[in-house]
């Protein structure tokens, strides 16, 4: 079942103040962001929180669970999610211990076919 567009929304309006939130559709569930480092998933209208040292600070015990099948478990956040300040607090934690994405590569320039002399059409002289 593919997450609603709606509960997303609400997630991250949850996670205001953690920085600057952003999400992306992927294969019908849905990614979060905070400053281009992937926090959290959003699977099956369920929020599901990276692992790290901090963040569990944070929240104390958790409940791990796959996103989807064959996923690394993650943070099952469940009534949690009512508490703003406690969801801001987690994402900030966990985006502050996660490492910067590395800088996408610029595509690299086509190379030029040398051309074959043997191949080429003699132009007539004017």
């Amino acid at each position: 079942m593919a997450s609603d567009l709606s509960f997303v929304e609400y997630v991250r309006d949850q996670m205001h103040g953690a920085g600057t939130v952003t999400f992306k559709k992927m294969f019908g569930e849905y990614a979060l962001y905070v400053d281009e480092k992937v926090v959290a998933l959003v699977c099956d209208n369920q929020l599901f929180v990276k692992p790290t040292g901090s963040g569990r600070a944070v929240l104390g015990a958790v409940t791990e669970a796959s996103p989807y099948a064959g996923a690394k478990p993650q943070w099952l956040i469940t009534e949690q999610l009512e508490d703003q300040a406690l969801i801001a607090e987690l994402i900030r934690a966990t985006a502050a211990e996660l490492p910067t994405p590395k800088p996408k590569s610029k595509p690299k320039p086509a190379k030029r076919v040398a051309k074959n002399p043997a191949t080429q059409v003699a132009k007539k002289p004017r």
